[in-house]
């Protein structure tokens, strides 16, 4: 992964490889995620068709009963939402994603780490 930070923009390039459930063979993936910092919430946007055709997901915002940001609403993809909580830790971050839907009950956990 790579980091680009402008301002209050944090853009992740993430490339990688990954091996769903129930398969054996890993997956390729690119995804480029932008991050923009507010005073009261993180918004989250994916870039995957370009910076002109970013797709908001969602804002992060304090859940008042832990140290973890939660998505104030959850993104709509067809009948399928997608939700998440960000878990600051010392040396970066997790983020856990839910997803659900008709055909869907699906979770991935991101770990993002300082090297």
């Amino acid at each position: 992964m790579k980091a680009v930070i402008r301002g209050n923009t944090i853009r992740f390039h993430e490339r990688g490889h990954f091996i769903p459930e129930g398969h054996s063979r890993a997956v390729p993936f690119t995804n480029v995620y932008r991050w923009e910092v507010e005073p009261n919430c993180l918004r989250l946007f994916h870039e995957r068709r370009g910076a002109e055709h970013a797709v908001w997901l969602f804002d992060l915002i304090e859940d008042e009963a832990s140290s973890t940001l939660v998505s104030h609403d959850a993104h709509l993809c067809g009948d399928d939402r997608y939700s998440a909580r960000l878990t600051p830790l010392t040396n970066g971050f997790d983020l856990n994603w839910h997803i659900e839907g008709p055909r869907k009950d699906e979770a991935i956990h991101y770990r993002y780490r300082h090297t």
